[in-house]
């Protein structure tokens, strides 16, 4: 490896370490923004259930997010190349939401910032004083903060056009972070800023209505060898926590029980496998009742 790739993965670790002292969930990123470490089962056939990280082993994309220092550094090792850092959105404590404005520079480039003062002014909201970042296409991320009880889905131009939005399952280049085209900084005078929460007029915005679900989908979901497959892969992936990823992965893993109608059925099981990871009873019951409040809140 390049000195200077040397040099720019110590300085992504560096950051990614300062990123996870204020709560922020990071993964290590290639120059191309992509996770640095590959899939282990690239190779393998397409399974029935796709592995997020159950089988223990990194490279599972924004799945491997933590905020663990030694699992921090334990990813950066096994990925010497990486010369930046993914922050995960929609996790705790933050529930951190990207506003992608993508700023073109010259005449034909599109004016995001001022698409969003529009969207602003029309639904009566203010963006309030938040990090941001700026990026090297001379483009913006906006962090916000959610609520814990909303979860704000990715999209692309679906907000307004060149506005893409990172919400949970997504992650944002962090500050710092160096790539093809060159480094993510912070603004000035933004650096010591927490994000801020995210105005309830613009979260509606960004929370479209659920598609109805199907009768025979609900009943295939509860019920079956599809049902227990799911249930099961779905434990397992909570008993793969490590530090920095207990109540993280019990919520993602609580929410999409509650989504496909096995929350109530898989609750218990849950639980014992949250407490076998570290958490304790209470822990683990009061994460699984806001998965539920969240999903039930979704429709």
């Amino acid at each position: 490896m390049a000195t200077t790739d040397r040099h720019a993965t110590t300085l992504a670790l560096a950051h990614a370490l300062s990123a996870a002292e204020r709560g922020l969930a990071v993964i290590p990123l290639s120059r191309t923004k992509l996770p640095a470490l590959r899939s282990p089962h690239r190779a393998e056939p397409h399974p029935s259930t796709p592995c997020h990280g159950e089988c223990g082993r990194p490279g599972h994309g924004v799945y491997d997010a933590t905020t663990d220092p030694a699992r921090i550094r334990e990813l950066f090792a096994a990925a010497p190349w990486a010369t930046g850092y993914g922050i995960a959105c929609g996790l705790p404590p933050h529930h951190l939401i990207g506003i992608d404005l993508d700023d073109k520079p010259g005449p034909d480039g599109p004016d995001c910032s001022a698409t969003l003062r529009e969207l602003a002014l029309r639904h009566l909201f203010t963006i309030p004083d938040t990090v941001v970042v700026l990026t090297p296409s001379g483009g913006r991320h906006l962090w916000l903060s959610g609520p814990p009880d909303v979860v704000v889905p990715n999209s692309a131009s679906r907000l307004a056009p060149g506005i893409d939005v990172r919400g949970a399952g997504g992650y944002l280049v962090g500050p710092g972070s160096r790539t093809e085209h060159g480094v993510y900084a912070t603004a000035p005078g933004t650096a010591h800023l927490a994000p801020a929460p995210c105005p309830r007029s613009l979260l509606r915005l960004l929370t479209p209505p659920p598609r109805p679900r199907t009768r025979s989908a609900s009943a295939s979901a509860t019920g079956g060898p599809a049902g227990a497959a799911q249930g099961e892969g779905l434990i397992q992936f909570v008993l793969g926590a490590r530090t920095g990823q207990r109540n993280t992965r019990l919520f993602w893993a609580a929410c999409r029980a509650y989504e496909s109608g096995i929350g109530e059925t898989l609750a218990p099981r849950l639980t014992t496998a949250a407490t076998q990871t570290g958490l304790t009873p209470h822990e683990a019951r009061a994460t699984i009742a806001s998965a539920a409040r969240v999903v039930g809140g979704r429709g």
